[in-house]
């Protein structure tokens, strides 16, 4: 068996590459996703201890590392449970048959008469014939997954969509070490980088001399214009590395376009064009009675982690590395690495360790790789690289600016007949290793190179700026196009829900426009055009459990509804939202209702749906990256501002758990419909519709003026 668990001789990774039965009474379970604090690693103990009929507290979930565990790529896109879960499960179901089929031939049984109670194997007379735990050891899974053995059923199921403790809590709720930030190791050193003043900076002239007077510095780094320094304290990296600046010379083009003309640089881009939908209806232009135009936009915006990244990075003698990170991807970072260091990938390990939160690809990546050249000059030491709080506003990679078009033709019932939907924006999709190169900000630096255009990844209906783009409402005639723009003036890459959360609020903002103009209720006319029956009623419950047919008015207060399906294949989710607007919007109460199918734990579901909605509600009210035409200005929490705790909305939520369904993805499905529900409530509260995101008071103003 290969490090990874991989079969050495077939393409089927072996039962070991997932799970492990030790002599002592455990399972231990490795995966290939990471926690984020989704409570992802809870959900798979449930799977697994419910597969293999065992208590919960005998599971133990390690982290995810290449050195050992399966290759199941980036921890993104609402997927985890519906791939990697699924996997695990069948997994489980395959230990379990082997394990049943050992224990009848030792024991001289059928195999139908046995049956596990917390991992001990009883007969027909409830009597115990072995025990899991004296098959470790003995290579029993040592064979590729077959996939054929069949998991539970759902209906007996007894850990499987109840509540579980999370596994990753108790460490954070006590302050003990968790997150990668609080690493120390014997003998590390720390670093900082000096990143350039501005986007395509150069580095023309460097003096070194003051920073390396201070007597805890080891090493100063140059490598093209990538610029950093090594010390035995971390308060001297950080002062060498503000000496390093000082004395630096670069040149500052202006490289980045007007900001407040955002919306058409995008259009006038070149692009690359995608064709999403396209419904052709040549009766429907007869039935048109009424048409409108609308166009939506959204600016820049950051990921704004609460701790900023981190990475750590050993280099031994004989030139193996081994990296500490909190990528969301820990294998396309190790190809990545290897690539830009010319090596081979199996010289380098990656392990994960917890960051401090963030859905999306932020500095992580990047601060491993800083790590990683940085601890280059000083071998067999480990090196610790945080970056500054300014450094993360300016450098990580922003979810895209974006602008769509909409043109919506009804008949005389106020029904919908065709739809027109442009999206453009730059890509979602820089992660290590896209467009066949490292991507890695350092590696850029290093080699004075400009980077290339972000992607869109590839998946059916749009993922990056056409994720959602589709409607999910009955539609006779339908165009949907992605306009991907290929110049690149600020890096993006994946922000939570990509370009769904636009995508979602220009539809659910049309649909409101139109129900208003039909005189329906909003919640009745979602319901009516909407061909999918779990759809209607995840409309109808949302509508239900924020009472919205008797909602209470008030001067200043304002209700709206929105509803998207994530991808148009995960959950779906409807959202009712009650404002009060007044000098600002102030999002008081969000009620959401999600339909995720099988369920694993509903706590950790709901968590996942209340962090989600209020991180939108952040976005839709506050947050966008500002710039002048040489670099970002948004560089620290005064001009960067995210919701505080007592601006946060409270957020109530129901599921629909269907237990006989597949699981559907969660994470990010609130994104688009709570941004979507504060715009709407904003309208009722105020009669005028505001089209661009954030909705401040500046924007509000302006869409006043213009009404």
């Amino acid at each position: 068996m290969s490090a990874g668990g991989q079969s050495t001789s077939g393409t089927q990774p072996l039962l070991s590459a997932r799970l492990e039965i030790t002599a002592d009474g455990f399972v231990n379970v490795f995966v290939g996703k990471v926690e984020l604090g989704q409570g992802i690693l809870t959900a798979f103990a449930q799977i697994a201890a419910e597969e293999l009929d065992v208590a919960l507290d005998r599971v133990r979930v390690f982290g995810a590392t290449t050195a050992r565990g399966p290759d199941e790529g980036t921890t993104s896109g609402s997927r985890s449970v519906m791939h990697a879960g699924v996997a695990l499960r069948q997994a489980c179901a395959e230990a379990r048959a082997r394990l049943l089929e050992a224990a009848a031939s030792q024991a001289n049984v059928p195999l139908g008469v046995l049956c596990v109670r917390d991992g001990q194997i009883l007969d027909e007379h409830a009597q115990p014939r072995a025990t899991y735990w004296q098959f470790a050891g003995t290579g029993l899974l040592e064979r590729p997954a077959s996939g054929d053995a069949k998991p539970k059923y759902p209906g007996d199921y007894t850990v499987v969509g109840r509540d579980a403790a999370r596994l990753d809590l108790p460490d954070k709720f006590a302050g003990r070490p968790r997150f990668i930030q609080d690493l120390s190791m014997p003998g590390q050193l720390f670093g900082r980088v000096v990143r350039p003043p501005a986007p395509g900076a150069c580095l023309n002239a460097l003096d070194e001399l003051a920073a390396r007077s201070i007597s805890t510095v080891v090493a100063v780094v140059r490598d093209g214009s990538f610029l950093g320094v090594v010390a035995t304290r971390e308060d001297d990296a950080v002062r060498a590395a503000e000496l390093l600046r000082r004395h630096a010379s670069w040149t500052e083009p202006p490289t980045l376009p007007d900001q407040r003309a955002m919306a058409e640089h995008l259009k006038s881009q070149p692009v690359e064009d995608l064709a999403l939908a396209r419904i052709v209806d040549e009766s429907a232009h007869a039935d048109v009675a009424k048409a409108i135009e609308r166009s939506y936009r959204r600016p820049y915006v950051a990921h704004a982690s609460i701790a900023p990244g981190c990475g750590v990075a050993r280099w031994e003698g004989d030139g193996r590395l081994t990296v500490w990170t909190h990528s969301q991807g820990i294998f396309p970072l190790r190809s990545a690495i290897a690539a830009a260091c010319a090596m081979e990938e199996a010289s380098v390990v990656v392990h994960h360790v917890e960051g401090a939160g963030c859905y999306g690809h932020n500095s992580a990546d990047d601060a491993a790789f800083d790590a990683v050249l940085l601890a280059r000059a000083v071998p067999g030491r480990p090196v610790q690289v945080v970056w500054s709080r300014d450094d993360e506003f300016a450098w990580e990679p922003y979810g895209s600016a974006m602008v769509v078009d909409l043109r919506v033709e009804v008949d005389h019932r106020g029904d919908i007949v065709r739809w027109r939907h442009d999206v453009w924006g730059g890509g979602h999709h820089a992660r290590p290793g896209y467009a066949d190169i490292p991507g890695l900000l350092g590696d850029f630096e290093a080699n004075e190179a400009v980077m290339a255009p972000a992607e869109d990844p590839s998946f059916a209906n749009g993922a990056g700026n056409g994720r959602n783009a589709v409607p999910a409402y009955r539609i006779r005639d339908l165009d949907v196009n992605a306009h991907r723009t290929l110049t690149m003036p600020i890096r993006t890459s994946s922000l939570r829900a990509l370009g769904a959360t636009l995508n979602v609020f220009a539809i659910e903002s049309v649909m409101d426009e139109l129900a208003e103009a039909a005189g329906v209720d909003q919640v009745d006319y979602r319901v009516r055009q909407l061909p999918d029956e779990r759809a209607r009623a995840v409309v109808r419950a949302a509508a239900d459990l924020a009472g919205w047919v008797h909602r209470p008015a008030g001067e200043s207060l304002g209700w709206g509804i929105a509803y998207a399906r994530y991808k148009n294949s995960c959950a779906h989710c409807a959202v009712v939202a009650c404002v009060e607007a007044v000098s600002e919007v102030r999002v008081r109460q969000l009620f959401v209702a999600v339909d995720a199918g099988q369920v694993i734990n509903p706590d950790g579901l709901a968590n996942q749906i209340e962090g989600g909605a209020t991180q939108a509600a952040s976005w839709a009210v506050k947050e966008a990256v500002t710039f002048d035409r040489h670099a970002i200005t948004s560089r620290d929490w005064e001009s960067y501002p995210i919701l505080r705790f007592t601006e946060a909305p409270t957020v109530t939520v129901r599921l629909l758990p269907l237990q006989h369904e597949p699981p559907l993805g969660v994470g990010e499905c609130a994104a688009g419909p709570v941004t979507a529900a504060i715009a709407n409530a904003l309208h009722d509260a105020i009669g005028v519709r505001v089209r661009d995101l954030p909705l401040t008071p500046d924007r509000i103003d302006a869409a006043i003026r213009n009404a």
